[in-house]
């Protein structure tokens, strides 16, 4: 048979001639679907080398197969149950290869506890006593660039200070800064 055949044959002739024993048939099934169930696979699992490793896994079961593919479906329905069914089993194992505490454990709770929140209270009025016990000129440039997240470039240009004056004092008022929280713990 001719490449330009293969090309152009469908997939019931294909497979047909993958099960008369025609490899270079099975190659174009392959190239045919392959990117389609990858990016499914892909989509479905963790890392793209688990995704390969299905898609290696899912072309071996539809290889063996092959015999058992009916016409009732299409080729493309038939594989994709294929891939799908390999990743839900896939998932299955890595389930069971989990510890027994990782199986029943609940996800850690994205809000904070009522104690966590407590204390986050506390020390945000502990670092707003520091900031206010911070001269004006440091104090305004630290609460920019520290809890407003300014660039240095924002800061100098709203302040309309030059760039070098601008690095010197965030640098003494974070050094200020540290001097009292230093100071208060000892």
């Amino acid at each position: 048979m001719e490449i330009a055949d293969y090309i152009i044959a469908d997939d019931q002739r294909l497979v047909e001639l993958s099960l008369g024993g025609d490899d270079i048939a099975f190659e174009y099934l392959f190239n045919r679907y392959s990117e389609a169930i990858r990016r499914l696979l892909l989509h479905r699992s963790a890392s793209v080398e688990d995704t390969e490793d299905l898609l290696q896994e899912t072309f071996i079961k539809v290889y063996v197969n092959l015999q058992r593919y009916s016409a009732e479906y299409t080729f493309g329905q038939w594989i994709y149950t294929i891939a799908r069914n390999t990743h839900i089993d896939f998932e299955r194992r890595r389930q069971e290869d989990l510890p027994i505490d990782d199986k029943f454990s609940s996800p850690a709770a994205s809000t904070p506890s009522p104690e966590e929140s407590l204390i986050n209270l506390q020390q945000r009025a502990q670092i707003e006593q520091y900031i206010g016990s911070l001269p004006e000129q440091y104090r305004d440039l630290f609460v920019m660039r520290f809890l407003e997240d300014y660039s240095y470039e924002e800061i100098a240009e709203k302040l309309r200070l030059p760039m070098g004056t601008v690095k010197t004092q965030i640098h003494r008022a974070r050094e200020r800064m540290c001097r009292l929280i230093r100071n208060d713990e000892n």
